[in-house]
This record gives structure tokens, sequence and C-alpha cells, in this order.
């Protein structure tokens, strides 16, 4: 079967990666010039099915309003005469309630464990290399309150065969010795052995020169304009190549992988996506000689924020800010990212070699990302993912592959057809 995939970032590309796999004819359309240079692009780099945990939860209505018009707040809702914003923000705050909670954290759960086996099957299985370490990941809380929410929260993940281990101040040390300068802030941790870290932009490039050799063809430099569909079924998308020159593309089947921008595409053609952009953040530091930049990838959840090594360098991520499709780079924001670090790591790196970064993360009311088919036959959804784009990657594109093929994916997740009124 023909299939044409729209998106170019890691969920795009691993789900062209699984169905050229099973044998279909694959071409990926992507505006950028190559693989994952948006949203992708300097990700916090961690796969972590231990974070699975929404942003809806009972507690975040409060914090939220706690932080409105704080810039450097971990999660920024800037408020625009927007109906897209509105609607999303009124969802979300029907599921902060405990049951959409715990709903919400299972369905993410389940189908990041599937993913995070299915990128270990899928590297044994190639040999890629993208400065992958298996470490595990270290949540530590420096708010006493906050800890004993992220114990309760560990407990109920434990149930569903997430690993997560509640640490003290002093084994949050042992782990990661780089906590030694920050020792008296820390009220403890949650630490999850088999969570991976990676660099995404690298898996997504290598991953496309492997789906090529596989067979699947790549347009870059090629820009969607419209999904145009007749009956029960999309019969084309038009595009402009790199030349300006429209043209319309046909295939048997069709799936949009393209992060904030797929309610764009969707909408007109009337296909509910609650879809809307999270801008994040993050800085690279050169690590250089010094020696107090952690090895084992944190996650500080007082301030929202992940750090992991890559090679010989630091990535700090984190924040998020709903202003729309805004691209801007906030230059407080990544400065304090710079500020946090060097904070609690004061010889994390080379301060000046501070490289910044931002990105659109598609996120849903829920955080349970759009996988499977739509009210068209042939249109399929792959997007919604959220700050776990990278983590459900490959989870979501074996699943969207088997949905295609006909068969029932190994993993208990929400998929479109489950759902009601998405």
């Amino acid at each position: 079967m023909r299939v044409l995939v729209l998106g170019g970032g890691v969920v795009g590309v691993t789900a062209a990666w699984y169905l050229a796999a099973d044998g279909h004819e694959v071409t990926l359309v992507d505006r950028q010039r190559g693989a994952a240079l948006e949203t992708s692009y300097a990700n916090g780099g961690q796969i972590s099915a231990s974070y699975a945990e929404p942003w809806a939860n009972p507690e975040a209505p409060l914090k939220i309003a706690k932080w409105l018009g704080r810039e450097d707040a971990p999660l920024l809702f800037r408020l625009r005469a927007d109906w897209r914003q509105w609607r999303w923000g009124l969802q979300f705050l029907v599921e902060c309630l405990p049951s959409r909670t715990r709903h919400n954290t299972i369905q993410c759960l389940n189908l990041a464990l599937y993913s995070r086996d299915c990128l270990k099957a899928l590297r044994a299985g190639t040999g890629i290399e993208y400065d992958h370490l298996e470490r595990g990941i270290l949540q530590f809380y420096t708010d006493a309150k906050d800890f004993e929410h992220g114990v309760a929260s560990a407990a109920l993940m434990r149930e569903f065969g997430c690993d997560r281990v509640v640490r003290t101040a002093d084994e949050c040390v042992a782990i990661e010795p780089a906590l030694a300068a920050c020792r008296d802030r820390i009220a403890g941790g949650i630490y999850t052995a088999s969570d991976e870290t990676g660099d995404a932009h690298a898996f997504t490039v290598e991953l496309a020169k492997l789906a090529a050799a596989r067979g699947a063809a790549f347009r870059w430099s090629t820009t969607v304009d419209a999904i145009e569909a007749a009956g029960d079924a999309v019969s084309g998308v038009r595009v402009r190549g790199p030349d300006g020159r429209a043209e319309t593309l046909t295939a048997d089947a069709f799936v949009v992988a393209l992060g904030s921008y797929s309610p764009l595409l969707l909408g007109p053609i009337g296909v509910p996506c609650g879809v809307y952009p999270a801008k994040g953040y993050s800085i690279t530091l050169d690590v250089g000689a010094h020696r107090g930049a952690p090895t084992v990838s944190l996650t500080d959840l007082a301030w929202k924020i992940v750090l992991t090594r890559l090679g010989d360098r630091l990535r700090v991520a984190g924040t998020a800010e709903l202003s729309g499709w805004d691209t801007a780079m906030n230059d407080l924001r990544c400065r304090s990212l710079v500020r946090r670090t060097f904070d609690l790591f004061p010889d994390a790196g080379e301060r000046d070699s501070a490289v910044f970064w931002t990105g659109l993360r598609p996120a849903t009311p829920s955080n349970v990302p759009l996988v499977g088919r739509t009210r068209y036959r042939n249109l399929w959804l792959d997007t919604g993912h959220g700050t776990l784009g990278w983590t459900m990657a490959c989870g979501s594109g074996r699943a969207l592959a088997d949905l295609v093929a006909g068969r029932r994916p190994g993993v208990d997740f929400a998929f479109l057809a489950d759902r009601k009124n998405v």
C-alpha cells in the first residue's frame, strides 16, 4: 500500500520506519530541509516512561494561578484572544479531576512502557547510535509537599509496571554524586533505573537513513497546504515544493504527524484535534573539563526541567508557555534555565557556551496522544504527544503500523477508534 506520512520529526520518522518495515511504499513530506529540525531538534533527551503523569492533575490549577504573569514560570498561560486556547484550557481543567488524572496517567504509562521496549528492540536490531545512556532517570524534589504527592503517584505507576523507587536525599546523592552540591535542598527523589536517555535529533536523522535504505522516500523542503477529502476518504494532499510549485500527492493511506500544526490541517476537513502548542525551551552546554555536571539524567520537579548528559554536552530543557503558534525566542526563559542549572550545579560546564533553543510541543488537554484512524477510512493520526514525543515515538509508530495492517497493537491504549468525541 502507498502511505503518505506528513511530518518529519521523531514521531513522523518512526511511523515511516515501522510502515516501511511492514512492506508499504512510504513517502514522508516535511517543510524542513531534513529530519527533526523543529520540536525534536533539542528536546530534553529523556526516554521517561517514569514521568507519564500528565500536567493536568488536581494540584495544577492552583499552581498555574500562582504562576500567572511570572515570565520564568514552569507552566505559563499567556492569555490570548484565541478560541483554541480557551477551549483547550477549559478541557484541561476537566482533565484535572482525580478520576481523569488517574485514567490519563495509566494511558500514558502503558504507551510509554511499550514504546521503551520498542526502542530497545529497534536498537538491538539496527545498531542505531544516538548518544544513548541506560543509567535511569532520577526525579528530585526540593519541596516536601511535592515529594509527598510524587510518592503517591509513584505507587500508582508501580501498580502498572513502572519500577519507580522512592529514595532519600542521601540515596539521591549516591545515585548522582553531582547532587552533593545542592544536598541541603533535596527533600527526596524517585528513581527509575530502566529509563533511558539519548539525542532525539541524532536518532531521527539516523532512523530516516535506515528507512530510506528500506525504500522509504523523503521529500524535504515541501510544505503541506491542505488535505483534500471527499466522502469517507482523503483523496490527496496539496503541497508546495522547494521551487514553490504546487501539486497534489495521492496515496492509499495518509498519516498526520505534524505535531502542533496538526489541527490547522485537520480542522478544515472536520476532524477534531484537541492539540495546542506548548512552547518549550532548552539550553545545551559544553561540559568541557568540568566535573560537576550530572551523568544520570535528572528531573527537577520544582522547576519542571530535565538535565540530560549527551556525550560531552549537557542538555537542560523544560518549561511550557501556551501562547499560540508564536516561535519567537524568549531570552529570559532560556536564561532562567542557565541560572537554575548553575544554581544547582556550579561546576556543570561552560556557562558562556549555552546554546538556546525553543520549539512547539503538541499538547492535548489530557496529555494522552492521538493515535489511530479518524472518521475518514484512510486518514490516520499520530500526534499530540506533548513533552513525551521522544518517549512515545517508537511505540506510537509500531502501534500505528499494526492498526494500518489490521492487527491489534500489543499495548493497552485508547486508540482513536476506542474513544468518543475525539
